[in-house]
């Protein structure tokens, strides 16, 4: 089935969000900073490397990653995928972890302004009901920033436990 690639789109269907990640295909090397214990006012982080491949599908309305995240007490892969709704212009996003990977996460949904991206979504965190806020900033052909936090009070505040800055692979 052929695709449409970016360069080939009309210029309103690029404009309607469904180019935002189309920075992010291609190889990343990543570094990870990981908050160890979220939302109990902890202030240690883990920093750890990894590894990311993007590449789109759908025919530009959507991306998969493949990752390997190398943990401190060992590695892991893992996966992303986002899908564009051109009807409403936002994107959903998906985790896959391969350590328990018959389970997707709760989708993320949101878009980009300003060459910033917000995702929200309600989840659960060990029992209590929470907030998922992921930001999408930094964005430049060779690196990215992607910062996870967690809101346990309706997204009055947010604690940032995750962030991952991409360089790309030459």
């Amino acid at each position: 089935m052929p695709t449409q690639s970016t360069a080939t789109r009309s210029d309103s269907a690029a404009a309607d969000g469904r180019a935002d990640f189309d920075f992010f295909f291609g190889r990343w090397d990543v570094s990870h900073r990981r908050l160890r214990m979220r939302l109990a006012g902890d202030t240690n982080w883990d920093a750890f490397g990894g590894t990311c491949e993007v590449r789109p599908i759908l025919g530009g309305l959507g991306n998969f990653d493949d990752n390997v995240i190398e943990l401190p007490g060992g590695s892991y892969r893992a996966a992303t995928l986002r899908t564009f709704d051109a009807a409403t212009r936002q994107w959903a996003i998906w985790w896959i972890d391969g350590r328990n990977p018959s389970t997707i996460d709760v989708p993320m949904r949101g878009s980009f302004e300003e060459g910033v991206g917000t995702f929200l979504c309600d989840d659960v965190f060990e029992g209590r009901p929470i907030q998922v806020r992921f930001f999408w900033s930094l964005i430049t052909a060779e690196s990215a920033r992607w910062e996870q936090a967690f809101s346990p009070d309706g997204g009055k505040s947010w604690e940032t436990n995750w962030i991952m800055d991409f360089a790309r692979q030459a």
